[in-house]
């Protein structure tokens, strides 16, 4: 009956373990290379992980580059780090500038965001954000140290 199942017959063995063999090795390799890895999400996703884990400074820093380019999602994020005090010192000029930068690109939350955050400032300080939003897109991000 075993042979007629196939089960326990000579040589078989090898080639099962021959076959788990290259699987192992399959799987290690895909595995080394990444393909499985978290890592290679991309800078908003890795940023993202950071951000959800209370890793905020290197979620900044995946994220800066990202809204340098114009990437509204990561303006209103970085405009939140500012607004809240998350691995950045709280600032509501920088968080204004940053929601006015993702509003100006249509993200309808750093238009909310811009709207509560406006009610504690001063209008100097209004313009001040408005002001170093300016100097920061004129220069594409060249003059502006936030």
């Amino acid at each position: 009956m075993r042979e007629t199942l196939g089960i326990g017959t000579r040589g078989q063995g090898k080639g099962m373990r021959k076959s788990i063999l290259i699987g192992g090795a399959v799987i290690v390799l895909l595995t080394a290379s990444g393909v499985f890895s978290e890592s290679r999400a991309g800078p908003w996703e890795d940023g993202m992980a950071a951000y959800n884990r209370g890793d905020y400074l290197p979620a900044i820093r995946l994220f800066r580059p990202l809204a340098e380019k114009g990437n509204p999602k990561a303006q209103s994020v970085i405009g939140v780090m500012y607004r809240k005090g998350e691995g950045v010192a709280r600032n509501s000029a920088r968080a204004f500038m940053w929601f006015s930068l993702a509003a100006k690109r249509g993200d309808a939350k750093a238009k909310a965001e811009l709207r509560e955050v406006s009610r504690d400032m001063a209008p100097a300080e209004i313009a001040q954000a408005q002001a170093m939003m300016q100097a920061c897109e004129a220069s594409d991000y060249r003059q502006c140290e936030y």
